[in-house]
C-alpha cells in the first residue's frame, strides 16, 4: 500500500508540469478567428424563443395538407431513420466513456493437474476475481469522455439536420405541385376561352365582320395553348412521384391545397441576426468537429505523461506456491504500477502535431460553416422580399392587361379601328403575366422553405 501511494505521489508532482490545456473544456477560440470572435460576440445576445430559428415546422408550414405530408415522410424516411441510429451508437459510445472512470471487474477461474513419474495426481485451482482501475491524474479519461459527449452532440446535429432536409424537401416538392396545379387549371381555363373566340371568329367571318386569316391566327393559338397542357401534366406526374418517395410509398396522385397565402413572420423582413446562425445543424456540426478536434489534441498530449494503474486480486485458491492445500484458502494481491512512455515519445510528438494540424482544419472548416449559413440566410431573405416586391408588380400588371383585353375585344367586336393582332397579342400578355404571378408565388414559397432551412429547420 505504501508503494500504491508512492505511485500516486509522483503523479501529483508531474501534475503541475502537464499545463491546463489537458483538462479545460472547449471554447471558441476568438483570438484565432475574427470570424469567431464576431460570431461568438453575436451568440452573447438574447436570442427570441418565438422567431423563425426557434419555431417548429408546424408553425411554419401552416397548411394542413402539407403537415400531414411532412409527418408521413418523418415517419417512413430510411434516412432519418438511420440517423437516430446514430445518436443512439453515440450515446452508448458516451456511457461507455464514462464507465472508464469506474474499476474494471473479471472472473477468471482455472484450475489443473499434473503427474511426474506416476505420482499422485493433485488438483489445484485458482477462483480469482481481478478488479482494475486507472487513476485519471492526466486528463487522458477525461478527455476521452469529453470527446465523446461531443461526438453525441453531433450525431444530435446531423439528425436534426436531416429532419430540416425531410421537412423542406417535402415542402419544397409541395409548393412546386401547387404551381403547376395552379398553371394547368390557367392554361386549361385560357384554352376554353380560346376555343369560345375561335367559334366567335367564325361567327364573325361567316356574317362578313372578319376573314379566314382572322379564324386561322385564333385556332392556331388555341392549338398552341393546348399544347402546353401535356407538358404540364407530365411535369406534375413527375413531382407525384419525387412526393411518393419521399413518403416512402408508391407512386400516386397527391392532393394539394388552392390556397396560396401564407407570409414571413414580420419581424424576419428587416434581417436575421448573426445569432440565429447557431440553431443550424451544420454551423453546431462544425463547432462539434472543432471541440472534438480540440479534445483529440489534448488525449494527444496526455500520451507524453504516465498511466497510474491501481490493480487487486483476490480469491480462493488451493495452491499455495509450490504447495496444494485441501481445503483451498482465501488470498488477497494489491499492486500499483505508474507506465511512462519512453521510446514512444517520437510517435507521441508525431501524434500531437498531426492532432493540431487536424484542429486547425476543423477550425477552417467552422469558419467556411459561418460564412456559408450567412450567405444562405441573406440569398433566401432577399429573395424573399424582392419576390414580394415583384408580386405588387406583376398584380398591376395583370389588371391592366385585363383591362387591355377587354378594351380591345369590344373595339374589334363593334368593328372599331383595331385588328385581331392587337386582340391576340393582349390575351397572350394576359397569359404571360398570369403564369408569372404564379411562377412569382412558388418563388416566393421557395425563398420561405430555403430561409427556413437556412436558419436551421426549427430546433
Amino acid at each position: 500500500m505504501k508503494k500504491i501511494i508512492g505511485y500516486i505521489a509522483i503523479g501529483l508532482a508531474v501534475l503541475p508540469l502537464t499545463g491546463c490545456h489537458i483538462y479545460r473544456k472547449f471554447e471558441l477560440p476568438k483570438e484565432d478567428s475574427a470570424i469567431v470572435e464576431e460570431y461568438t460576440k453575436a451568440l452573447e445576445m438574447p436570442a427570441d424563443s418565438t422567431t423563425l430559428p426557434y419555431m417548429g415546422w408546424r408553425e411554419v408550414f401552416t397548411d394542413t395538407i402539407l403537415r400531414g405530408y411532412i409527418e408521413t415522410a418523418l415517419e417512413n424516411n430510411t434516412d432519418l431513420r438511420n440517423a437516430l441510429l446514430n445518436v443512439d451508437i453515440a450515446r452508448a459510445q458516451l456511457k461507455g466513456a464514462k464507465l472508464s472512470y469506474f474499476p474494471s471487474l473479471s472472473l477468471g477461474p482455472n484450475g489443473g493437474t499434473a503427474s511426474y513419474g506416476g505420482s499422485h495426481m493433485n488438483w489445484s485451482y485458482t477462483i480469482p476475481l481481478a478488479a482494475q482501475w486507472e487513476i485519471d491524474v492526466f486528463g487522458k479519461i477525461l478527455n476521452r469522455k469529453r470527446g465523446a459527449q461531443t461526438h453525441l452532440e453531433m450525431m444530435e446535429d446531423y439528425r436534426q439536420a436531416a429532419q430540416s432536409q425531410i421537412v423542406c424537401g417535402v415542402a419544397g416538392v409541395y409548393y412546386s405541385l401547387v404551381m403547376l396545379q395552379q398553371q394547368l387549371q390557367l392554361t386549361q381555363r385560357t384554352a376554353q376561352i380560346w376555343k369560345e373566340q375561335v367559334e366567335t371568329m367564325e361567327l364573325l367571318k361567316n356574317a362578313g365582320r372578319t376573314n379566314e386569316a382572322a379564324v386561322v391566327q385564333s385556332r392556331a393559338n388555341y392549338y398552341n395553348i393546348l399544347g402546353t397542357v401535356p407538358q404540364l401534366e407530365n411535369s406534375i406526374n413527375q413531382l407525384n412521384n419525387s412526393l411518393s418517395l419521399l413518403l416512402n410509398t408508391y407512386p400516386q396522385e397527391w392532393t394539394v391545397t388552392q390556397d396560396l397565402n401564407f407570409s414571413l413572420p414580420e419581424e424576419l423582413v428587416e434581417g436575421i441576426p448573426l445569432s440565429y446562425l447557431a440553431t443550424r445543424p451544420d454551423v453546431r456540426a462544425a463547432e462539434r468537429s472543432l471541440a472534438s478536434a480540440y479534445y483529440a489534441t489534448n488525449s494527444a498530449r496526455a500520451n507524453f505523461y504516465p498511466s497510474l494503474v491501481i490493480s487487486a486480486q483476490g480469491g480462493f485458491t488451493n495452491l499455495l506456491g509450490s504447495i496444494i492445500k485441501n481445503p483451498g484458502e482465501w488470498f488477497i494481491q494489491l499492486a500499483g504500477s505508474l507506465t511512462a512512455p519512453i521510446f514512444s515519445r517520437g510517435q507521441n510528438i508525431a501524434t500531437l502535431e498531426a492532432a493540431k494540424a487536424q484542429q486547425k482544419q476543423a477550425l477552417n472548416t467552422f469558419e467556411y460553416a459561418v460564412l456559408t449559413a450567412s450567405a444562405d440566410v441573406s440569398n433566401a431573405l432577399v429573395s424573399y422580399n424582392k419576390n414580394l416586391e415583384q408580386n405588387e408588380y406583376l398584380q398591376q400588371q395583370v389588371d391592366q392587361l385585363e383591362k387591355s383585353v377587354d378594351y380591345t375585344t369590344q373595339l374589334f367586336m363593334y368593328n372599331q379601328s383595331t385588328t385581331y393582332l392587337e386582340v391576340l397579342t393582349a390575351r397572350s400578355s394576359l397569359l404571360q403575366a398570369q403564369l408569372s404571378c404564379i411562377a412569382n408565388w412558388h418563388e416566393r414559397a421557395a425563398a420561405l422553405v430555403s430561409l427556413y432551412q437556412a436558419v436551421g429547420g426549427g430546433r
